[in-house]
């Protein structure tokens, strides 16, 4: 076959021979990609959205408690990814990262789903429907919750650059396809979630937490079907190697030169080749979130090392584990300052009683600040040129 009919940017198909452009990736294999997303958005978020609800109420534990548990759990979501992403980048590719870690995600939504429906592990519940349980039931529950934590970990860094490598960047028409990529990539992200906070939640609240539960198992176990199915039309990027090793470089050298002065002669500079009320709000929030998340999901892929792409789309999640971990200790702090001299505080267990909305003018002035340090970032960041290969 001429070289032509093959990628130029070393692409290999699921045999390990180089990858044939007719073939294999583009939109014959993005559908598998992101039917996969979707699902397993799905399955994420049919736990995550009514989570405090269940620990509260099946459980018996406290809000803050419930928030607390919900908000750790996922943080540690969003920083599993970088476990995902080094072993991506560096020994196992992004399809078996994301192949091995959703058979463990199946495996935690399963027990998950065991620990809600079956006797013995479900907590007993009284007539006035308080909940009791014992500590292996929630041990159960939680080592379930932190399998799929695990899970997410192999695919969330992965699933977009495994997306965005189907598309050859030497190729001018594919790599303008490879912009509306992206774009699906986020439809199939809040159709998922869409289809999660609306019927999975109606159906926790009215039918049952073990169907509620079961849902998004069969949810994810068909995203794993639909991502196996398209494995004879991936095109799967060599690995680069161990980019913690590349990382440990970079701080050394930085510690050994932080007193160097900098050149005024840029050309001196070395540069490396290669309810209807909430409406309003949540439009404005979602809007927010649109061009946010799309953009940083480009600008990460785009801007990486072509060796440290899962790394980098794991930092960028590192982001929201942080922001859960910051929440957390926000609202210890709160729930600390203001209950005290016996003031019911700002988020008590009857939010009624409360002062909410002095919590969310508290993040509405981080968020303010947030954005300050985000422009300042913005106006100094370079971007990284395209370094065309001379093979």
């Amino acid at each position: 076959m001429a070289e032509d009919g093959f990628t130029k940017d070393g692409a290999a198909d699921f045999r390990g021979n180089p990858a044939i452009k007719k073939e294999t990736g583009t939109w014959k294999a993005c559908p598998y990609i992101l039917g996969n997303e979707c699902c397993e958005r799905l399955a994420y978020y049919g736990i995550n959205t009514n989570l405090v609800n269940y620990l509260k109420f099946q459980l018996n534990q406290s809000t803050v408690v419930a928030v607390n548990n919900v908000t750790n759990w996922s943080g540690t979501c969003y920083v599993m990814p970088l476990l995902g992403a080094f072993l991506a980048d560096a020994y196992l590719g992004r399809y078996w990262t994301i192949a091995s870690f959703s058979i463990i995600y199946v495996f935690g939504m399963t027990l998950l789903t065991l620990s809600a429906s079956i006797h013995g592990l479900k907590p007993s519940c009284d007539r006035t429907n308080v909940c009791h349980t014992t500590g292996l039931q929630t041990s159960v529950f939680f080592l379930g919750l932190y399998l799929i934590a695990l899970g997410t970990g192999g695919i969330k860094p992965c699933v977009s650059s495994f997306g965005a490598d189907q598309f050859d960047d030497s190729d001018e028409d594919e790599k303008k396809r490879k912009s509306s990529f992206f774009n699906w990539f986020y439809f199939s992200i809040n159709i998922g979630a869409l289809i999660a906070a609306s019927v999975v939640v109606w159906i926790q609240t009215n039918v049952g937490w073990g169907w509620g539960f079961g849902i998004p198992a069969v949810a994810m176990a068909i995203a794993v079907v639909s991502f196996f199915s398209g494995t004879r039309l991936y095109r799967n990027q060599r690995l680069g190697g161990s980019p913690l090793t590349r990382m440990c470089q970079v701080l050394v050298a930085s510690f050994r030169k932080f007193r160097v002065e900098v050149p005024n002669d840029k050309s001196l500079l070395f540069e490396t080749a290669d309810h209807e009320s909430a409406v309003p709000q949540y439009f404005i929030i979602g809007c927010a979130e649109v061009f946010t998340f799309i953009g940083q999901l480009e600008f990460f892929y785009e801007q990486a090392p072509d060796a440290m792409r899962s790394l980098c789309s794991a930092l960028s999640l590192t982001t929201a584990a942080l922001g859960n971990y910051l929440s957390t200790f926000l609202v210890n702090i709160v729930t600390d300052m203001s209950t005290r001299h016996g003031k019911p505080g700002w988020i008590p267990d009857n939010l009624n009683h409360g002062h909410l909305h002095y919590f969310f003018w508290l993040l509405a002035v981080l968020s303010v600040l947030n954005l300050g340090v985000y422009l300042l970032v913005a106006r100094w960041y370079t971007y990284k040129k395209a370094v065309v290969s001379s093979d």
